[in-house]
């Protein structure tokens, strides 16, 4: 009876947390065509149009954290045991990245280009006990400049 009931939590776990994950996914994906500018550039300025002149330039940042479900942490443990790249967790990272660009155009929206952007990526929550789902922190950053 009580493998019927981990089992049966595992499946909840699993459909619970695609269910969130594709969500999450579509929100992301609406917001990406809502914010098509401003333009992000990993660059610096000297790729940059200076023919125009500048109106403003600002520090812009955002950050993210998003965990695992249980059930990617479980496959990733399993994975890890048998050796193998831990795909689980690749679409936690995308989910982030992307995110985390989306509220670095969003904090910019006033603007034309985003320029010399970077990502900082940590873990977070790690500890020993193997029943913790790490959760990935992503900053992004850059310099925003609006033309005139």
């Amino acid at each position: 009876m009580s493998t019927l009931i981990f089992w049966g939590v595992i499946i909840g776990i699993f459909f619970i947390g695609s269910y969130i994950e594709k969500r999450h996914y579509a929100a992301i994906e609406k917001r990406e065509r809502t914010f098509q500018t401003p333009q992000i550039l990993t660059s610096h300025i000297s790729k940059l149009d200076d023919s125009r002149s500048v109106d403003d330039v600002r520090f812009v940042s955002s950050g993210v954290v998003i965990g695992a479900d249980y059930f990617k942490h479980f496959l990733a443990n399993l994975i890890h045991v048998l050796g193998g790249n831990l795909s689980p967790y690749e679409s936690v990272l995308e989910r982030a990245r992307r995110e985390a660009l989306l509220r670095l155009k969003e904090q910019a929206s006033d603007f034309n280009v985003i320029i010399n952007v970077k990502l900082e990526t940590c873990m977070l929550g790690r500890t020993t006990k193997k029943s913790d789902a790490p959760k990935v922190s992503i900053l992004a950053y850059g310099t925003a400049i609006k033309y005139k």
